[in-house]
């Protein structure tokens, strides 16, 4: 007996297939925007384009830069279906307005459409994928009312293939337009740019980022910790796609639940809370409680180097704190981390925590260099300790002037030390009182004798005046320093000139380094720092513009004399070579040739002609 499927074991008849699983779409793009409102963070752009579509003055070609994830092809795909947006009966030209999918509207958002061609120019980046391009341009759209070409990583073209795009991008046809999405836009000729409408593309802002996250995970129906959407925005570091990829990753690792300790640990990161109680550790000098405090981070599998960069992360969030308090209400950032860093941006000082990001810095590319990253960064946390009980350089040179080691009442604020081992101990001011001594050995140079580091502070060099330009140049004569003064006489539109400051416009013949040089010049003659600096404000002329105009003067001066005019008409031909003063010295009025025959008394005196009988 002949069997077929219907009289087969497992088979019923009319009994249909099971449905197949529709596969998981990751939430970047889930939750692709697919209109212009849809698109966060980017107000300035969507309303330009909106009233262009709204009056007519649509381009002919299009550029969007920006970082990663910030909705470059996104844009280009919506731009792209409000050109060609129809619907039988209703619309028929651009519009903006796609709250009803259209004609085209589904196989352009799905990169399917004939006339809307999508093309990776880093893997099409000769000439041969350019010509293609160009020749395709002269045909018009199959279905469509523009064809479209979408260019994504443009900066990748080669230079002949950028030269064989100019002409049909400067003079396009009417049914032509090109979009162009780059992350490097500095590498895209400026040819190029200026035919194209350029828009920037910005970072998302987190607290933006963070109610978009926050409203995907409630159309999810996920469980979220709003402390954990805050650490998932920084780290997705103005990029909403990179954003999405990570809240996707969290939500894997937390089974459906995303908490701000999943997402650290996913992450790597430290915990916020302890990263603050180590930073008021290393502010109080508390070296031994910071170091537990590390150890410890350690040993739950912190990472040294992420540990000093979220050390500097909340220096520099402290910081923009007392600089500007707004910052504060960052919701990117916990209530913790929010209410703990207003208290210590009003007990530290701005030195004190500049200080600390410098150091930071270094330290964490010393960490990321060295072969053992927990000692190096045990060392970056010991410096930074320590330092944090010595004055700040205007504190110690004022206790050097005094001749004591007490902080006078401009003294820098410091966290009061909480004790412990390592030099923590004490007040700030003790700690500056004890560090005198070190400083003025300190201040010596490298490879001096020893008994000359424990000498006390030298007298102070008398303070050197230079209130004008004049006395500059003087002091540069008095140095023997002819180049440089014939730079200050030549080659320098004076602009501000008042003691230890110098502004100027260079010559269009002057050095390049010539600012430098003087600067350093002039803080080695007096001692102590100048700050010169290049101006784009006119000027005064130069030195030399100057006495050649006031030379000019006088020789017109000089000529405009009947006597002089005398002279000259007696002898046709003659010209007046140079004006000098009588006495060889400096240069002076001329003076009157002959006194008047007759002197009415009150000191007046007339030229005489040399020329004349009676003389």
């Amino acid at each position: 007996m002949d069997s077929s499927p219907e009289t087969e074991p497992g088979f019923a008849l009319g009994t249909p297939e099971p449905p197949k699983a529709t596969p998981y779409r990751v939430l970047a793009r889930k939750y692709r925007p697919q209109h212009f409102s849809d698109l966060i963070g980017q107000e300035a752009m969507v309303r330009t384009l909106s009233n262009a579509f709204d009056t007519g003055r649509i381009a002919q070609a299009y550029l969007f830069t920006g970082v990663r994830g910030v909705g470059k092809t996104t844009t280009a795909r919506i731009l792209a279906r409000a050109l060609n947006y129809e619907l039988p009966g209703e619309v028929d030209r651009p519009s903006i307005h796609l709250d009803r999918p259209g004609t085209h509207c589904q196989a352009i958002m799905e990169g399917r459409h004939v006339d809307v061609m999508e093309i990776d120019a880093a893997s099409h980046t000769g000439i041969d994928d350019v010509r293609q391009i160009t020749d395709g341009a002269r045909y018009a759209p199959v279905s469509a009312r523009y064809k479209v070409y979408i260019v994504d990583e443009v900066h990748m073209l080669s230079e002949k293939a950028w030269n064989a795009f100019l002409k049909t991008l400067e003079e396009p046809p009417a049914h032509v337009k090109f979009m162009f999405a780059t992350t490097e836009i500095r590498k895209v000729p400026v040819t190029v740019l200026s035919r194209c409408q350029r828009f920037d593309l910005r970072r998302v802002e987190a607290d933006v980022l963070v109610n978009h996250l926050a409203g995907i995970c409630e159309k999810e129906g996920v469980a979220v910790d709003p402390d954990a959407l805050g650490l998932i925005a920084r780290a997705g570091e103005g990029s909403v796609r990179d954003s999405l990829s990570i809240l996707d990753q969290a939500i894997a690792h937390g089974a459906g639940e995303v908490t701000a300790e999943n997402v650290r640990r996913m992450l790597g990161l430290a915990d916020r809370a302890r990263i603050i109680d180590l930073f008021e550790h290393v502010m109080k000098g508390d070296v031994a409680a910071a170091m537990a405090e590390f150890k410890s981070q350690y040993d739950d599998g912190a990472d040294p180097e992420i540990v000093l960069g979220e050390l500097a992360e909340f220096v520099h969030f402290v910081t923009r704190v007392k600089v500007a308090p707004a910052a504060a209400d960052d919701v990117a950032f916990s209530e913790t981390e929010r209410s703990r860093g207003r208290d210590f941006a009003g007990r530290l000082s701005h030195r004190v925590l500049a200080r600390a990001w410098q150091m930071l810095m270094k330290g964490i590319e010393e960490v990321a260099r060295s072969p053992k990253p927990l000692a190096s960064a045990d060392m970056v946390l010991v410096r930074i300790a320590y330092a944090a009980d010595l004055p700040t350089p205007d504190e110690a040179l004022r206790m050097l002037a005094d001749g004591s080691g007490a902080v006078g009442a401009g003294a820098a604020p410091r966290l009061p030390s909480g004790g412990g081992g390592g030099g923590g101990g004490g007040s700030a001011q003790a700690a500056a009182a004890a560090a005198a001594p070190r400083l003025s050995s300190v201040a010596r140079p490298e490879g001096a004798p020893v008994a000359m580091r424990e000498q006390a502070a030298p007298q102070a060099q008398p303070h050197m005046v230079l209130a004008s330009f004049a006395e500059v140049i003087k002091l540069a004569a008095e140095k023997r320093d002819v180049r440089l003064k014939q730079q200050l006489e030549g080659d320098m539109h004076l602009v501000r000139c008042e003691d230890g400051r110098i502004d100027f416009r260079p010559t269009r013949n002057a050095a390049p380094t010539l600012a430098g040089d003087l600067q350093k010049k002039l803080t080695d003659w007096t001692g102590r720092r100048w700050v010169v600096t290049i101006s784009s404000e006119e000027g005064e002329p130069t030195v030399r513009e100057r006495l050649a105009a006031e030379q000019a003067d006088r020789e017109r001066g000089v000529l405009a004399h009947p006597a002089v005019q005398a002279v000259l008409a007696k002898f046709p031909g003659a010209e007046i070579v140079a004006v000098r003063p009588l006495d060889g010295g400096a240069e002076a009025e001329p003076a009157p040739l002959a006194p008047a025959a007759e002197n009415d008394g009150e000191g007046d005196w007339e030229p005489v002609d040399p020329w004349d009988d009676d003389f």
